[in-house]
C-alpha cells in the first residue's frame, strides 16, 4: 500500500507540471514548436541519460540474471498487450490499436519507477523500452497503415533510446568504470525527466477540445483497454511467472500500466492518420491514470 500511495503522490506531482504546460501554452508563453523542442531534448538527452545511469551497477551474476529475467517478463507483457489490442481493434481502427498496445513506458514510466522503487530500478524496464520501440516500428506501423511495407526495424539504428540501452549494456558487460563526476551529470540530467515530459503533455492537453474528449465514448474505451484490461492481464502473467523479484515485477507492471505513449501522435502525423484522435488518447489516458496506476500496484501487492 505504501508503494501505491507513493505512486499516487508522484502522479499528482506530475499533474502540477501538466497544468503548468497547459497554462503556459494557452497563455502563449510556450509555442507548439517549443514543445517539440522540449520533446527532442527528452528523447535525445534526458531519457538516454536515465537509461545509461540504470546500467551503472556491478557486473555480477545476480544483475546479469536480473537483466535476462526482466527481458523475458517484459516480452510476455508486451506480447499480451499487442495480442489484446489486435483482438479488440486490429486493422479496423489502427490508431486505437496502437494507442492501447503501447504505454508511455519511457516518458512516464521512468520517473514513476525512479520515485517509487529507485533510480536503479529503471534497469528492470530497459528491455521493455527496447521492445516498445521495436514493436512500434513493426506491429504498430502495420496496424496503423495496414501496409506491411512500412515495417522498418532499420529505423531503430538511430533511435536514441535503443542506442542508450546498447551503451548501457556495453558499460555493464565490459565493466567500464564510471567516475563520480559523470554519474552526477547523468543524475542531474535525469532530474529534468518529470518536469519536461509532463509540461509537454500539458501542451498536448491544451491543444485538445477537453469537453469533447471527455464526452467521446470511443476514447474512454481505448483508455479502458490500455489502463485496466491490459494491466489486469499483466498482473495475472506476473502471478504465473515463477521467477523475478517483487521490485522487478512492480517496475515492469508500472511501465505496462502507464497511459498511451505519445509516439502514437508522432506516427499518426507521419502516416497521415487522425492526429487529433491520437492526441485525445494520450491526454485522456494520462488523466485517468491517476486512479488506475495506483490501483494496479495495489492489486499486484495484494495478490
Amino acid at each position: 500500500m505504501d508503494v501505491a500511495l507513493t505512486l499516487a503522490v508522484q502522479i499528482l506531482f506530475m499533474f502540477i507540471f501538466i497544468l503548468l504546460g497547459f497554462v503556459l501554452f494557452r497563455s502563449g508563453k510556450i509555442t507548439q514548436q517549443g514543445s517539440k523542442d522540449m520533446g527532442s531534448l527528452l528523447l535525445y538527452v534526458v531519457i538516454p541519460c536515465a537509461i545509461i545511469n540504470s546500467f551503472l551497477v556491478e557486473r555480477s551474476k545476480e544483475n546479469l540474471e536480473a537483466l535476462g529475467l526482466s527481458a523475458l517478463i517484459s516480452a510476455a507483457a508486451m506480447a499480451a498487450a499487442c495480442l489484446i489490442s489486435w483482438l479488440i481493434y486490429g486493422k479496423r481502427d489502427g490508431i486505437a490499436c496502437f494507442s492501447s498496445a503501447f504505454s508511455n513506458a519511457a516518458f512516464m514510466g521512468i520517473p514513476l519507477i525512479q520515485a517509487v522503487i529507485g533510480p536503479q530500478a529503471v534497469f528492470y524496464i530497459s528491455m521493455m523500452i527496447v521492445l516498445v520501440n521495436g514493436l512500434q516500428w513493426t506491429f504498430g506501423a502495420y496496424v496503423m497503415t495496414g501496409d506491411k511495407s512500412v515495417m522498418k526495424l532499420s529505423k531503430l539504428k538511430t533511435n536514441p533510446v535503443i542506442l542508450a540501452v546498447i551503451a548501457g549494456l556495453i558499460i555493464l558487460l565490459c565493466g567500464i568504470p564510471f567516475g563520480e563526476f559523470p554519474r552526477r551529470i547523468l543524475s542531474t540530467v535525469m532530474a529534468l525527466n518529470t518536469p519536461l515530459a509532463m509540461i509537454v503533455t500539458g501542451v498536448y492537453l491544451a491543444q485538445t477540445d477537453i469537453l469533447g474528449m471527455l464526452k467521446n465514448i470511443d476514447d474512454h474505451k481505448v483508455c479502458f483497454v490500455r489502463l485496466i484490461l491490459i494491466p489486469l492481464v499483466t498482473i495475472l502473467l506476473m502471478k504465473v511467472i515463477p521467477f523475478g523479484s517483487a521490485d522487478m515485477k512492480t517496475a515492469i507492471l508500472i511501465a505496462a500500466a502507464c497511459p498511451v505513449g505519445s509516439n502514437v501522435s508522432i506516427f499518426a502525423q507521419q502516416f497521415g492518420k487522425d492526429y487529433k484522435t491520437s492526441v485525445e488518447h494520450v491526454c485522456l489516458s494520462t488523466l485517468w491514470c491517476i486512479v488506475t496506476l495506483p490501483l494496479a500496484v495495489i492489486l499486484i501487492q495484494l495478490f
